[in-house]
């Protein structure tokens, strides 16, 4: 068939052709964003997730809802050992333009964004340089308000001037946190004292974050309160039905079926992972001659799909770990930690290596820092990867 014409999409963040499986999750947003701008008490939003399930895919339909009912919306991605600061002010000020323009009273837009300038250049140099975005510059910074230094202080009082702004125009504020995991505990805990006191105050604005499973566990210890603070979604695999809409409704747009044969082995391939669920999909497509897909052409595709998920899926993140690390994604391999049940005693591992557990600390911290493992529970990791220990054992090095 037309290569061409594919309509499958795997990459990072892209959304598919169908978001099939996501209607509860969308369906509770809609409802959070209305209940917020009537003035109603709701709580924000955590999404968390394995790799590949497709959390970045569903942060950006939720945003995609709140700029259709006029909200402001911002987006950043948190980034290991960088502070967190300019990236809400780049988020928030993304918002502000987006309400801006329809605000009537420009003197009250210039008040709002010379808060955001105060609030951004309090940001350190290495972050400023780091991302080459400089704050507004047409209007002066703001003096006594969101400039303390203080995360927490500043954050409620900038995202309080951001919401007015907002209300005045009978809608809210949302900003969108990818990869909120990489927060370090201290800006997470200002993170939820400023939701915490800006929720209480009735203000309309929403924070929406995406992150790896263990993110709530991340965010109790950051305030103990963080718990009742959010409401978490697990953003998990796909049914059976819902994988083969995300492969049914595509192709049918494009006049092509599928023998439902062919779509049990893709089911059973994939796992119903979004991820793997696109690339399977988009490998059997290129190799099928003609409509219906039939079990056959699954089977042609199939060792196309995976070499590929092998070098740009698995196989990238693999070559990011030094050799200690390997060897102790390898134990954790052989032991059969893989996918979201495979969560496995760090002792077990100490065990199969023959090495005292406190010496692989660095390997373990090394793992957590580059988003390949995390620790599930305390004296346990897994991979943060579905199926990573398959592939592992795969490679046989």
């Amino acid at each position: 068939m037309d290569p061409i014409r594919n309509p499958y999409a795997p990459g990072a963040g892209q959304r598919p052709p169908e978001l099939a499986g996501r209607d509860q999750q969308l369906q509770q947003f809609g409802v959070t964003l209305e209940r917020v701008a009537a003035g109603r008490p709701e709580r924000s939003m955590v999404l968390s997730g394995l790799r590949g399930v497709g959390k970045t895919v569903l942060l950006s339909a939720l945003r995609s809802q709140a700029v259709q009912r006029a909200w402001g919306t911002g987006k950043f991605e948190a980034r290991p050992e960088h502070g967190i600061r300019l990236g809400i002010a780049q988020a928030v000020h993304a918002a502000v333009r987006e309400v801006a323009y329809r605000h009537r009273d420009p003197d009250r837009v210039d008040e709002v964004t010379a808060v955001l300038k105060a609030f951004a250049l309090r940001a350190s140099m290495a972050d400023r340089h780091a991302v080459r975005w400089h704050p507004p510059t047409d209007v002066p910074a703001a003096k006594g308000r969101a400039d303390s230094g203080d995360l927490e202080l500043d954050l409620i009082e900038l995202c309080s001037d951001v919401a007015a702004l907002a209300a005045d125009l009978g809608v809210g504020i949302a900003v969108f946190v990818d990869e909120m995991q990489d927060i370090d505990t201290a800006e997470l805990a200002a993170i939820c004292g400023a939701c915490h006191e800006i929720s209480q105050a009735g203000a309309p604005f929403v924070l929406v974050g995406a992150g790896l499973p263990h993110l709530p566990t991340a965010l109790s210890a950051s305030k103990s309160y963080a718990e009742r603070l959010f409401r978490y979604v697990v953003v998990d695999r796909l049914t059976r039905q819902a994988a083969e809409q995300a492969l049914t409704v595509p192709a049918a747009t494009e006049g092509v079926v599928f023998e439902p044969e062919a779509l049990g082995e893709l089911f059973r391939l994939t796992d119903g992972y979004p991820y793997f669920v696109q690339a399977y999909g988009k490998a059997t497509w290129d190799v099928a001659p003609e409509t219906p897909i039939c079990a056959g052409d699954v089977e042609q595709a199939a060792p196309l799909a995976a070499d590929e998920l092998a070098v740009g899926f698995f196989g990238a993140r693999y070559e990011r770990a030094t050799p200690a690390e390997r060897e102790y994604m390898r134990a954790m391999a052989d032991l059969g930690a893989d996918g979201s049940e495979g969560v496995i005693a760090t002792a077990k591992i100490a065990g199969a290596l023959g090495r005292r557990p406190q010496s692989l600390s660095p390997a373990r911290d090394g793992l957590i820092k580059k988003g390949l493992v995390f620790a599930a529970e305390r004296g346990s990791v897994a991979f943060t990867v579905p199926h990573f220990g398959s592939y592992l054992r795969r490679r046989g090095d």
